[in-house]
């Protein structure tokens, strides 16, 4: 006889898939858009750059030292509401997002803002040796600071040795 999976846990998986589905379409859209040049956004400030990448470098440096309440904080108010716990979170992102949760190196690119998005990439060298795009979807808070709205992880094609 198979156990049935508890039915909290498998209702959390149900809804990590359905989001991977409904943003899957925006991401590669916001992937498309990265191969273009970067394009000026009058809605972002001049410091918005260095928000942004002070943000993603807080959430990364909290995942090493695994404190789950600080990475948590980083996040959204939507992605905080799917979740509803650090220990929820710290969850997904070890098993989903292990490039993320310990990269071996990070390399920023260029900020972009296809189609009013803010998307900042980034070149991830995974725990397992192997290079992805991470792409950050960002969202501007109404006191004006910035918070994780989401990351896409795509592989990048090997190098040749």
């Amino acid at each position: 006889m198979l156990a049935r999976p508890h039915r909290r846990a498998a209702g959390m998986g149900a809804r990590v898939r359905a989001l991977g589905r409904i943003v899957g379409v925006a991401w590669l859209a916001a992937l498309l858009q990265l191969a273009a040049p970067a394009v000026a956004d009058e809605t972002l400030n001049p410091g918005d750059e260095a928000a942004i990448r002070q943000v993603i470098e807080s959430q990364i440096a909290a995942f090493a030292r695994d404190d789950g309440v600080e990475a948590f904080s980083y996040a959204s108010p939507n992605i905080r509401a799917m979740f509803g716990s650090p220990e929820r979170f710290m969850s997904m992102v070890r098993t989903g997002y292990p490039s993320v949760y310990r990269p071996r190196q990070v390399a920023f690119s260029a900020l972009r803002t296809p189609d009013g998005a803010v998307v900042q990439g980034l070149i991830v060298l995974g725990p397992d040796g192997l290079q992805v795009l991470a792409l950050y979807f960002m969202e501007r808070q109404p006191a004006g600071d910035w918070r994780i709205d989401g990351v896409q992880l795509l592989p990048l094609p090997e190098r040749a040795t």
